[in-house]
């Protein structure tokens, strides 16, 4: 009997018109090749880059069925984002990915495997597993990354080696209930999404990945979201 599961991929954009014609176009290549259903929400804030503009011609190449736009006038963080993207999505399981090429798509089936090997509600990415790596960051960025997860997972006990990854698939009504009770911003956001499903009971599997730094664009990340995440963490510590 042929699986009827249908899944979207939500990609929340800013500044990302170089990267979105490719991380699109591989998207559709290796679900292509896996032969299950999908579409991709783009969810665009406003980016003076002309992303929305690209994610237009995107559209009429592959079909509105396939691309849909849900753009945003601003700049409103990545679980609104999310919330937003989830009002539209109509499969049955959601993956979340960045836009700028850090999560290549060949994964995708490996993610889909895992789920369905144990019914998981999440399946995560982890770089941090044997068969994940970093590639393209610098000394500083690797120290800050793996202190960071390293004190979530002594204060936190969160049940999982990756924490502030954002390559995900989850059950979509999981993914609802999440990010409703999630209250963190910036990139706490994805910790705190993993320490709530912890709390709800939800199943939790993890595929290996290699995640690889952007080739086009600035990274979003600066000492502002590293002060954000040491009060998030905090935050979780005295109410998890």
């Amino acid at each position: 009997m042929a699986d009827k599961s249908k899944y979207s991929i939500l990609l929340a954009t800013y500044n990302e018109r170089e990267n979105l014609p490719l991380i699109i176009w591989l998207i559709v290549k290796y679900f292509s090749e896996s032969g299950y259903s999908y579409e991709i929400i783009v969810i665009d804030d406003g980016s003076p880059d002309g992303t929305l503009d690209a994610a237009k011609q995107l559209q009429q190449m592959y079909g509105e069925d396939k691309i849909l736009l849900r753009p945003r006038e601003k700049k409103l963080g990545l679980g609104t984002a999310y919330v937003h993207g989830l009002k539209h999505a109509t499969g049955d399981f959601i993956f979340i990915m960045d836009a700028d090429l850090s999560h290549h798509p060949k994964f995708i089936s490996e993610f889909i495997k895992k789920q369905k090997e144990g019914n998981y509600d999440i399946v995560s990415g982890t770089r941090y597993a044997h068969g994940g790596g970093v590639y393209g960051w610098d000394l500083k960025r690797k120290v800050i990354s793996r202190g960071a997860n390293y004190l979530t997972q002594i204060l936190l006990r969160p049940g999982a080696s990756d924490l502030t990854g954002s390559f995900r698939l989850y059950k979509k009504d999981v993914l609802d209930k999440i990010v409703q009770s999630t209250v963190s911003k910036g990139y706490v956001f994805q910790m705190e999404m993993i320490i709530r499903a912890r709390q709800f009971g939800y199943t939790i599997a993890e595929v290996p990945i290699s995640f690889v730094d952007r080739v086009y664009g600035e990274s979003k990340l600066g000492g502002g979201e590293v002060i954000q995440f040491a009060k998030g963490l905090l935050y979780l510590f005295a109410t998890t």
